[in-house]
């Protein structure tokens, strides 16, 4: 059961932090199509700024240490990059779809062909081959948060609690929990958030107020970017084990559905994240995963072909998405370019 909680975190953290960048977008009224885009590039990021750090010798000399706070430390600094410059590439929507007024659907359908063609041309550029690895370890042998780390013997029980959250955890898990309640207060309990808020319902009459919503707009693409781009990091260096290829496995369009069935609200969000990180845990390790718990039997042995394992997050993305689709209430002005002189 440990390993369940574990996994299914794992997958549903990207999920959470990424649909949570659709809402800051979407509820300044620009629809953001581009997340799956984003996240590659944002994984490309994360990927390479770990190599940088290793060709400079830092992993190593925190390994040889026995440093992990550093190791902990060039993370935090990691996913910061990959959310600056997700939020550097979302500005390309931000100005299409703000000062051009263009077409916000595809605007986001464009970054999301640009962004696999660009990352594996870069990718070729840099490691000669189509998937940009770490120049040596992986991402459990530098991230992984083990109880020998924490002062514990590594044959010491910690009890459910400590096996599932503390032993064999990325920090990524609760720095990526501590910006969503943090961005979640702020979108709905402080002035921004409001006005946020209400330039993706009525931009008109938040115009009336003095509310600038070009730069509301902008701040809402570019949170939206930086989440984005953050949450690529995240799956690179988590699910992906420190590899870049130009794709995230659908994660982007995964989270637009859990932003949909969260019906553009944070605590739904998070619920809807782990939902449909059960499922992706269960298609990634249904080999290894106990039905009882005693490690007798195994879902493997169910006999079900293993595609139908694989197909079964999506499966359930589209049966949620037909279910509740009809109850969602998206923001009344977003994907409409605003025009000041409108009333």
């Amino acid at each position: 059961m440990s390993f369940l909680i574990r996994q299914t975190l794992i997958y549903a953290i990207p999920l959470m932090i990424v649909a949570l960048a659709g809402v800051f977008s979407e509820r300044s009224g620009v629809i953001n199509l581009a997340l799956e885009g984003i996240m590659i590039f944002g994984a490309f990021i994360g990927v390479t700024f770990v190599r940088i750090l290793q060709a400079a010798g830092l992993f190593q000399a925190a390994q040889q240490a026995g440093n992990w706070l550093a190791l902990q430390g060039y993370l935090l600094l990691t996913l910061l990059v990959a959310a600056v410059l997700g939020a550097v590439f979302s500005l390309l929507l931000a100005f299409a779809a703000i000062n051009l007024k263009a077409d916000q659907t595809i605007g986001g359908t464009a970054l999301n062909l640009l962004a696999p063609a660009l990352v594996l041309f870069l990718v070729r550029i840099i490691a000669k081959q189509n998937t940009l690895l770490l120049l040596s370890g992986d991402s459990a042998t530098w991230f992984m948060i083990k109880k020998t780390m924490l002062g514990f013997d590594k044959n010491a029980e910690l009890g459910f609690f400590g096996e599932t959250f503390l032993n064999k955890v990325y920090l990524t898990t609760y720095i990526c929990i501590l910006i969503f309640v943090i961005l979640s207060v702020i979108l709905y309990k402080t002035r921004f958030g409001l006005r946020l808020r209400a330039c993706g319902e009525n931009p008109q009459a938040a115009d009336s107020l003095g509310i600038n919503v070009k730069k509301m707009r902008y701040a809402g693409v570019t949170i939206s970017g930086a989440l984005a781009g953050m949450g690529g990091a995240v799956f690179a260096v988590t699910t992906a084990n420190c590899s870049a290829s130009g794709e995230v496995a659908g994660f982007g369009f995964l989270a637009l559905a859990v932003m949909i069935f969260g019906n553009w609200k944070p605590l739904n969000i998070a619920g809807g994240a782990l939902l449909f990180g059960l499922f992706k845990c269960i298609a990634a390790a249904y080999s290894t995963l106990d039905i009882n718990g005693d490690g007798v039997y195994r879902l493997a042995e169910l006999g079900l072909n293993a595609n139908f394992y694989r197909l079964l997050p999506y499966i359930i993305t589209l049966l949620v998405l037909a279910f509740t689709s009809k109850k969602s209430r998206a923001p009344k002005a977003e994907g409409i370019p605003y025009d000041k002189g409108q009333r």
